[in-house]
């Protein structure tokens, strides 16, 4: 991909003297890790190591063509870009020196592998591993609920590890006041990031009435609130529309029933295994099911109200039952099951 960013070059004030100079003579270093005949754009780390200087300078400010700015008063640094596959970056620097600077840019490309950064293989039959996941207990009447009639537990007859698989089973049965019960599990407080790929083999319940998820909220929900901490749907299904896959963006631009939303049908996706991928990078985000792309969101203004996804995200799988997106329940519903055979994230 090819990322540019305008701004404009030359000094700031007109005036000129002993106190306030221009800085002069900027040069732009940068030293691909790995470069090599075999190797001509890096070893994949995507690690870029730095060397700015200029005369008079007393600070600088990079932008480094992937969407983040850096400001340093050392020019010496190392940066790692993430992403996949060969990138070419045009980078910006200003050399400061209080309100004088002159800017230049320079184009890298760069080889990229995307690196496993976390997972979750659910292997055996062990029970849940605390040190990634945790629970949401209840209805979410708290205000975390989407007015569905399940009550969430974390109890093995909704939530389990059976022979490398994790089963979330949504169950009719009364249960603490609700008519059904289910489970919610996330990384909430263990795992979160910031970019990369989420890939989830998974095979959905079937049933009207039922709503499984797989999808990501901001970590900084505790501070700002939803949507301004932005939620990314990477797969919804509700059995009223059997077959259709669903991705959506909840921004405080456009939440609830949002208009940043697609979809593709696959006629066995609650009979067989599929990959639901999320690709993050700070220019966008694209969604997949077994590598078919059915939806990408790339907004062109990218700020607090369209983009708040640069920052830490994390993990949350359940099956609900009802609400506002599942609709009426079936009255001849009884259980049914999501079976999960891997959460990956790579960087």
């Amino acid at each position: 991909m090819v990322i540019a960013i305008l701004f404009s070059c030359g000094g700031g004030s007109d005036q000129n003297d002993d106190l306030t100079l221009t800085p002069s003579n900027l040069a732009v270093n940068t030293e691909i890790v790995g470069v090599s005949a075999s190797n001509p754009n890096g070893d994949g780390s995507g690690i870029v190591n730095f060397n700015i200087s200029a005369t008079n300078a007393s600070s600088y400010k990079i932008l480094f063509g992937n969407g983040e700015t850096k400001e340093v008063t050392n020019g010496s640094f190392s940066y790692t870009y993430t992403g996949s596959g060969l990138n070419t970056f045009v980078i910006y620097v200003s050399a400061y020196n209080l309100s004088e600077f002159v800017s230049t840019s320079k184009s890298i490309t760069i080889f990229i592998t995307q690196k496993a950064l976390w997972s979750d293989e659910f292997n055996g039959n062990e029970s849940l591993d605390g040190s990634k996941w945790v629970y949401d207990i209840g209805t979410g009447s708290g205000g975390w609920g989407n007015g569905e009639a399940q009550y969430y537990t974390d109890r093995t007859d909704n939530v389990k590890i059976e022979n490398g698989i994790l089963k979330i089973t949504a169950k009719k049965e009364n249960f603490s006041g609700s008519a059904y019960t289910s489970a919610r599990i996330k990384t909430q407080g263990k795992f979160d990031f910031k970019y990369g790929k989420v890939e989830v083999k998974a095979k959905l319940p079937t049933g009207v009435g039922t709503w499984p998820a797989i999808w990501m909220l901001g970590s900084n929900i505790t501070s700002v609130g939803w949507p301004a901490c932005g939620e990314v749907d990477i797969m919804e299904h509700v059995g009223k529309r059997q077959g259709w896959i669903s991705s959506a963006m909840h921004t405080p631009s456009s939440y609830g029933g949002t208009i940043n939303h697609g979809e593709q049908y696959f006629d066995n996706v609650s009979t067989a295994f599929h990959i639901y991928a999320l690709e993050w990078t700070s220019e966008k985000m694209v969604f997949s099911v077994d590598g078919k792309v059915h939806y990408t969101y790339n907004p062109a203004t990218k700020n607090s109200s369209t983009w708040p996804f640069n920052a830490n995200q994390f993990i949350i799988l359940n099956v609900a039952m009802g609400g506002g997106f599942g609709g009426t329940i079936d009255s001849s519903f009884n259980e049914s099951t999501m079976e999960i055979e891997y959460v990956r994230v790579y960087q």
